[in-house]
Parts: C-alpha cells; structure tokens; sequence
C-alpha cells in the first residue's frame, strides 16, 4: 500500500511540474494577465476538468508561480549570505547577496516580472506569499543584523526619523522578529529604502529603463550597491 501511495505522489510531483513548466512558458510568451488553465492543459494534453485537480483557478496556479519565484530568488539571496559568512566585511557581504539577487533575475526575466513587475488584474495575493517574498530582505537585514553584533554597523541618529516612518519600523521589526528587532528604528528604515532601490536598480536593468543611459551595467549595479551599502550604515 505504501508503495502505491508513493508512486502516486510521485505522479502528482511530476504532473505538477509539468503544469508549472507549461506555464511559466506561457508567462514568457504572453505574460501572466493571459495566463490560462484551459490553455495549459491544452498544450499538455490534458482535459480541463482533470487539470482542476491540481489547481482549481488560475489565481492559484498564479499563486503557485509566484512563492516558487520569491523561493527561487532568497534562495540565491540566502546562498550568498550564507557562502560569506566570516568575511569580515559587511559592505562585501551586502554587494554579494545584491549581485545574487541580480543574477538569478538575470536569468529569470519573465519570473522576475511575475513578482515585482506591474500587478496581474483581477489577481489578489495571498497570504501565503508573504513569508516567501521576505526572503531576499531578510537576507540583507542578516548582513545589517551580523555588522551591528560585531559593532560594524553606524546607526543613524534617531531624532531625524518621522514619528510615523518609527512607528513603521516598529511595527516592520515586531513581525519579522529576531532580524529585525536587534537593529534600531532608522537603522532599519535605512535598510527598508536601500532594498527599494536594489530591486528599482534590477527592475530598471530587466524593463529596459538603462538604454542609452547606463551599459557598464554590473559595474555600475556593483558600485551602487556598496554605495548604498555604506550610506545605510554598513562599512
């Protein structure tokens, strides 16, 4: 009976990929508002109503593509924090984890797209994508968290952060618990702005917005992050 049981997870792994390579496929070609599961189950071979099974709606077929994109990405985010460990040097250990973040929406556009470019009418994230789309901040949050431990980290003085941009962070370090409530109030919103404008840097690069402005792109995406590194305290 195990056996059995076994085999057919398995099947059901190996159909659920397969409606998701199809998918992200289509995400390429046409892009997530045409997204649909008739035409998915087309393209495998498969009758509508047995492709339900797996997904019921779109939007949870869109769901399923989106926590495995934010996955997909602070994974590489998290493996460049983890490779640097012990290095000593926290702007180096920034710029990596925002050059892995680069790379992997380098090589994952329409991905990439999916989840930080224009919102997919009529789809309403879960909740279920919050966890996943921390992954790459809190993986910077840990470089900004190591450097305060290690009395690396310069903190903004807190008298010129706005009440409400405190409470903000308060609120931000309350929910994502150890990482961020060791750091003070503006070294987090300090924090907060420089991931905006890592991913604004990326999404810049990937839609095209560098054209005729800006070519030495890596050098120049290197340069910035350690800037931006350093203005947010670290180094």
């Amino acid at each position: 009976m195990t056996a059995i049981r076994g085999a057919r997870e398995r099947a059901r792994a190996d159909v659920t990929a397969a409606i998701k390579e199809e998918a992200r496929r289509q995400l390429a070609d046409q892009g997530a508002a045409k997204l649909s599961l008739r035409a998915v189950a087309r393209e495998l071979g498969m009758v509508s109503s047995a492709l339900y099974r797996y997904y019921p709606s779109r939007d949870e077929l869109l769901t399923a593509l989106i926590v495995d994109a934010y996955d997909a990405i602070g994974a590489a985010a998290e493996t460049a924090f983890d490779a640097t460990r012990g290095d000593g040097e926290p702007v180096a250990r920034w710029t990596a984890v925002w050059r892995a973040a680069r790379a992997w929406a380098l090589a994952h556009p329409h991905e990439y797209a999916l989840i930080y470019g224009s919102p997919v009418p009529g789809y309403s994230a879960p909740q279920d994508t919050v966890a996943p789309a921390a992954r790459v901040a809190l993986a910077l949050i840990g470089v900004a968290r190591d450097a305060h431990a290690a009395g690396a980290l310069r903190v903004p003085e807190e008298t010129e952060l706005p009440e409400g941009v405190r409470a903000d962070m308060t609120t931000l370090a309350d929910a994502l618990g150890t990482p961020g409530a060791e750091l003070p109030a503006a070294a987090l919103a300090a924090l907060v702005a420089a991931v905006a404008q890592m991913f604004g840097m990326i999404s810049f690069e990937l839609f095209g917005q560098f054209q005729g402005v800006v070519e030495a792109r890596e050098e120049f995406f290197t340069h910035t992050a350690a800037t931006l590194g350093r203005q947010a305290g670290l180094g």
